[in-house]
């Protein structure tokens, strides 16, 4: 539900992919529309959103495969925007010439979602209540009842709603496949379910197509340092955000998209400083607590805490309508798991699988190995190119 893999630590660990990207160079392009009613019946002025192609479009437009991201992602999902790129998209093990998932034979494409998590990041562009509003020339802010003009509230039918139009301004009728790994698997889900005719096969990764309570009152889990942080002011918090709140709130996520081998493995249970026991103050910490502050604090500086927000409550709304979701689906699917997730535990993407096959739809699932958890599903996904470049090619 989760750039480059939930928080800093994931972005940490992407740096630790192959670097495969020297032959894919991609550019960040533009998609804008005129104006977009959201689900909740607000209509928005110049709507826009970063996107970016690896491949070449064939002259029916049949070798199509959109890709969606995850929760801290951007539509950056694989090959570099310049050779001196230190890391490349994080899907690059699986994207490109010769890969599973081959751009010699396949037009492969992403886009930033609405709200994304990096607004300021030169290479995204995302409309979200940082953006400024036409209306007023001034930013959207947070929805409330101090300010209910605000930016609506939008779901990840309102992400898929956005991507339809970019496909459609490309002559695509039917995509190829549809894939994406966690928040990208359930646009993924979503996509099949509001457009069962456009999609030919999906490919969720580690994600299934329920948010269950479990899941709602994670993600709310998630949120609440930020609303509890004195400087997020209900949403109003200008050029003086809640970062201590928003540090903590990635910490979280951080290590619920992680398990307990990793951080063992990372940081055991050293104390953060030589000779400082935790036994002699409360100001005396461990290693594993400083590290994922710190990461925390480093990606806060370069995120957005309203947006961040606004994509928990977009991952809540899933939810809703889940069951008729799951009767209109009918492309085959790939699902893809991590036994140790506990973002999307193994028994949910069970319950979808088993959901799926009763409604008679094709499913195939790959079992990832891994300490990772929730993130093996983009740091291992490379163990799954096989049965991804056959499930493609069928």
């Amino acid at each position: 539900m989760l750039r480059r893999a939930f928080a800093a630590a994931g972005l940490m660990a992407l740096c630790l992919l192959p670097a495969q990207a020297q032959d894919l160079i991609t550019k960040k392009q533009v998609f804008e529309l005129p104006s977009f009613t959201t689900q909740s019946g607000r209509t928005l002025k110049s709507v826009k959103v970063g996107w970016e192609s690896y491949g070449t479009l064939n002259a029916d437009k049949s070798n199509a495969i959109l890709i969606c991201h995850f929760f801290s992602a951007t539509g950056h999902a694989a090959g570099k925007y310049a050779e001196s790129d230190k890391a490349a998209g994080y899907w690059d093990a699986i994207i490109g010439p010769g890969k599973a998932i081959d751009t010699n034979k396949y037009f492969v494409f992403s886009s930033d979602t609405l709200v994304n998590l990096s607004p300021a990041d030169p290479n995204v562009t995302t409309t979200g209540p940082a953006s400024i509003d036409p209306d007023t020339g001034k930013p959207y802010g947070y929805l409330s009842e101090a300010n209910p003009n605000g930016f609506p509230i939008v779901s990840i039918r309102d992400f898929i709603e956005v991507q339809k139009k970019l496909v459609d301004s490309l002559g695509i009728k039917k995509m190829h496949m549809v894939g994406g790994a966690s928040m990208g698997g359930i646009q993924t889900f979503e996509w099949a379910g509001a457009y069962p005719d456009m999609v030919a096969r999906i490919m969720p990764v580690i994600a299934s197509a329920e948010a269950d309570a479990g899941l709602i009152d994670w993600l709310d889990i998630w949120a609440t340092p930020i609303r509890l942080d004195p400087k997020w002011k209900g949403g109003d918090y200008g050029n003086d955000p809640p970062l201590a709140g928003f540090a903590q709130a990635l910490k979280i996520v951080t290590l619920h998209a992680q398990t307990n081998a990793w951080a063992t493995g990372a940081f055991g249970a050293k104390w953060a400083k030589e000779g400082e026991s935790p036994y002699k103050s409360f100001s005396n910490r461990y290693l594993v607590e400083t590290a994922l502050d710190n990461a925390g604090m480093a990606r806060a500086k370069t995120s957005d805490a309203n947006h961040f927000l606004y994509l928990v409550r977009a991952n809540q709304l899933f939810g809703e309508g889940a069951a008729e979701r799951m009767k209109a689906i009918k492309a085959p699917a790939l699902m893809i798991y991590s036994p140790g997730d506990l973002v999307f535990p193994v028994e949910s993407v069970r319950r979808t699988a088993d959901a799926l096959k009763a409604n008679g739809v094709p499913v195939e699932q790959v079992e990832l190995k891994g300490n990772r958890g929730h993130l093996d599903g983009v740091l291992s996904i490379k163990q799954a190119e096989q049965t991804i470049s056959a499930f493609v090619a069928k």
